[in-house]
């Protein structure tokens, strides 16, 4: 596990304590240690003033995550740190930006920094009293990355147009040819070479005039590769590009010209299609930037306005037509019409959406005029938090991005002294001269190259983001990628998860001479001050039969049991039996025990009230199951997750009710809210990896102890995106199976992405060293497994759930 550590001074946290021992700093250290990725907090006590240390994985949770929640937690935090996100271009291979990333974490004031070639997408989070963002762009530009103006992504959500960076082509030359700088030189080197061999081969060209064409073919070819390996060698740094540089260059001193020339003309031309697939992958990504409209029709008192969007308000009134992509997330005060969130929820279907409803940027009005008032300010809308929180994704690294990193940073060096071993101790044995073990180390240079090791993974990270992004689902980070895909359990919370969580009052039976109207009334008048699901279908049911509902105060929650109140001065007690045990001297016959059964027999949940210690009746609610909830486990179970837990508070023939209709395989009943965490741990034990499921509010400290936790509704709600690893956009379960198998898709083509770049790697140095492959086939191995690898993974962009 990687773990850095940032230090926040405490008065910015908590300004008004002053005291180490304070309840107030053991409560904000609690519920930050909740949250997955953080590992420990602590005071360093030893000055003043004192600082919270925060111990973090960032593949897990990213610095930005870790500060909005310390903001949450305490006070609001000052700008004493600060994220950044760089977009960049220039580079041609992965490990250049291994040693970029090395070379930023080794700046003072840098707290963490990661580079993504895949993405190319720097993330780093520094302190500003240190260290500023211009000498971290000087670095990235002195190792040949090259930030792109005005695309930073501010922690704010600022966004901003992308311009283009071509690399090492030449700023005169007209703009289609920047753009294909790097295809062309390969092209032309590859004509060059062409013309040497043919000419050479068949035309009876003289050796030193096809030289010359050897030599024009590795100017082309090599222009753009020295243009990176020069600067990196000058820093004592061996990347690929330097490797195969010295390869090329050997062939040229033993007089392979053309071999050298090849070489370099498939290493150029391999970099084209790789850099062409990859851009792929992150156009998906920026795609969501396009659904972000970037002005908005307000309504100025009698006048319709254009306006930028990023410089409206909150209860600003924005008009949007049919046909337009809405500009603004906010609830709809006049109109009614359907509205497709398919780019936003991956919704197949348009949702018909009316006053009161909330609609979100990027969506699309389709039928009517709607008139909606803002409730969120641009820099904070659902697209702008989806995009901030996809793009920390990708400079989060899965397990096997952290393998491979490590595998490779052993693997070079060793490789460089086996070049050195091969090169020089057959001559000095007399096995062979020394020209023929030159050029089988420089063909060991080439095959052992890591390039398709290096970049199968994250190209196979950065598609599953992009396509689970693309269709409603937010995965945020490799390791989430990941551990989705080797689920074998999943939790599900009952009410609002599996079921509709609008509950209904089905059954009112009066005790000791109450009529049911009196019974809801005094029901209605307590639940009223709750918002659980229960309290606001009783409150529903009263207003329904048009009760006048009297005045209650001093509501007190026991949790998992019910509540107590008081109405007109006298102590009202609601909720299950277990409230009534042993409680006060009320004592329960058996009648009402009786009643109580009868209709938990029935699949009810049941609510028992009593008034001045008299029984005067029990309640009988019922909540269904969410249409096509039981086709999604059964998609779920044909995907290989084999146990399908549901865990609620409510008792066990209820549960085992709403057990039957979904079709869930077990269920954890009568549990408390602290038993679910309890209940994930053990789960975990027996199964191995558990997802749980939830709304992301009630359900945080399961959801971060699981291995994944998924919300619903992260469209609607910052606190389901804020919590969970994955967030179904829309409020429904229909997209999960989708996730999981995308998930299983992904790993599959990160193992073949292995098994591909390893095995190439094992039978080029074999057959290199041993002389059996000439240089030329080695690099056609080499750069066809690097774009095999891209390739592979670049089919999870069009990956779908097949329907079975």
């Amino acid at each position: 596990m990687i773990e850095k550590t940032v230090e926040i001074s405490l008065p910015l946290l908590l300004p008004e304590i002053q005291d180490a021992g304070d309840q107030c700093i053991d409560g904000m250290q609690v519920r930050l240690k909740a949250h997955k990725g953080i590992v420990q907090t602590h005071l360093h006590l030893d000055h003043a003033p004192i600082d919270l240390c925060i111990h973090y994985d960032p593949n897990l949770i990213s610095l930005a995550a870790v500060k909005r929640i310390a903001e949450e937690a305490g006070a609001e935090l000052r700008n004493g740190y600060r994220h950044e996100q760089i977009l960049f271009s220039g580079l041609d291979s992965a490990d250049s930006a291994t040693m970029i990333a090395k070379e930023l974490e080794n700046l003072e004031g840098m707290l963490h920094a990661s580079v993504s070639y895949v993405s190319g997408l720097v993330i780093v989070a520094f302190d500003t009293k240190i260290l500023s963002l211009e000498k971290i762009q000087r670095t990235m530009r002195r190792f040949g990355a090259r930030p792109l103006t005005r695309t930073m992504v501010k922690e704010e959500g600022d966004k901003h147009d992308h311009e283009h960076d071509h690399g090492s082509a030449p700023t005169f030359l007209p703009h289609w040819l920047q753009e294909r700088w790097t295809l062309v030189l390969s092209v032309t080197g590859g004509v060059f070479l062409l013309l040497g061999w043919i000419g050479q081969q068949f035309l009876g060209l003289p050796a030193s005039s096809a030289l010359i064409f050897f030599l024009l073919s590795y100017i082309a070819s090599a222009y753009d590769i020295t243009h990176h390996a020069i600067p990196a060698l000058m820093r004592g740094k061996f990347d690929t590009d330097v490797l195969m540089l010295a390869a090329a260059l050997g062939a040229a001193f033993l007089g392979a010209w053309a071999e050298g020339a090849f070489l370099l003309f498939l290493f150029g031309l391999g970099h084209a299609g790789e850099h062409y697939a990859l851009d792929r992958a992150r156009n998906a990504i920026n795609a969501l930037g396009e659904l972000m409209p970037k002005t908005a029709r307000v309504r100025r008192g009698d006048q319709i306005v254009e306006e930028p969007v990023d410089q409206l308000s909150i209860g600003d009134m924005v008009v949007i037509r049919p046909g337009d992509r809405i500009p603004v997330d906010g609830v709809i005060s006049q109109g009614e019409s359907a509205v497709d969130q398919s780019p936003i929820t991956g919704e197949s279907l348009p949702i018909q959406k009316s006053v009161g409803d909330e609609v979100f940027t990027g969506t699309i009005n389709q039928e009517a005029a709607l008139e909606v008032e803002i409730s969120r300010l641009a820099k904070d809308n659902t697209l702008s938090r989806v995009m901030k929180m996809v793009a920390e994704a990708q400079g989060q690294q899965s397990p096997t991005q952290q393998f491979t990193e490590r595998f490779t940073a052993r693997f070079v060096p060793i490789i460089l002294v086996l070049v050195v071993l091969v090169a020089a101790v057959p001559p000095f044995m007399g096995w062979m001269p020394f020209s023929e073990s030159f050029y089988r180390a420089m063909l060991l240079l080439v095959a052992a190259s890591p390039c398709a090791l290096a970049i199968g993974t994250p190209a196979a990270v950065l598609a599953g983001i992009a396509q689970a992004a693309r269709n409603g689902v937010l995965i945020k980070g490799g390791v989430h990628l990941e551990n989705l895909g080797r689920l074998n359990a999943i939790a599900f919370d009952k009410t609002g998860t599996l079921t509709k969580g609008k509950f209904q009052v089905t059954d009112v039976i009066p005790f000791n001479g109450s009529q049911p109207d009196d019974v809801l009334r005094l029901a209605g008048a307590v639940e009223q001050q709750s918002n659980h699901p229960l309290a606001l279908a009783i409150v529903n049911a009263a207003k329904e039969r048009n009760l006048a509902l009297p005045i209650a105060n001093g509501l007190e929650n026991i949790p998992g049991r019910g509540v107590r109140s008081q109405v007109e001065g006298q102590p009202v007690w609601i909720g299950s039996l277990k409230l009534f045990e042993n409680n006060n001297g009320i004592n329960l016959d058996e009648t009402i025990r009786q009643t109580v059964t009868n209709l938990e027999n029935t699949g009810r949940s049941t609510m028992t009230i009593s008034h001045n210690g008299t029984f005067v009746g029990v309640l009988g609610l019922s909540d269904v199951a969410r249409p096509g909830v039981a086709a999604v486990l059964t998609q779920l179970r044909k995907l290989g997750v084999k146990h399908l837990i549901m865990l609620t508070g409510d008792n066990q023939k209820v549960a085992q009710q709403i057990a039957q209709e979904t079709g869930v395989t077990d269920v954890e009943a009568e549990l408390l809210p602290e038993d679910k965490l309890s209940t994930i741990q053990r789960l975990q034990k027996e199964y191995g990896a558990v997802a749980m499921i939830g709304d992301g509010v009630n359900d945080a400290p399961a959801l971060a102890t699981s291995t994944v936790g998924i919300a619903m509704g992260g469209a609607g709600t910052a606190v389901a995106l804020e919590t969970a690893d994955v967030a179904l956009m829309a409020d429904d379960l229909d997209k999960l199976p989708f996730a999981v198998g995308l998930s299983r898709a992904s790993r599959a083509i990160i193992k073949q992405n292995l098994t591909i770049s390893l095995g190439v790697i094992a039978l080029l140095i074999v057959t290199s060293v041993s002389g059996l492959v000439q240089l030329s086939w080695a690099v056609v191995a080499h750069e066809g497994s690097t774009i095999l690898v891209v390739m592979n993974a670049l089919r999870l962009l069009r990956y779908q759930l097949r329907e079975e």
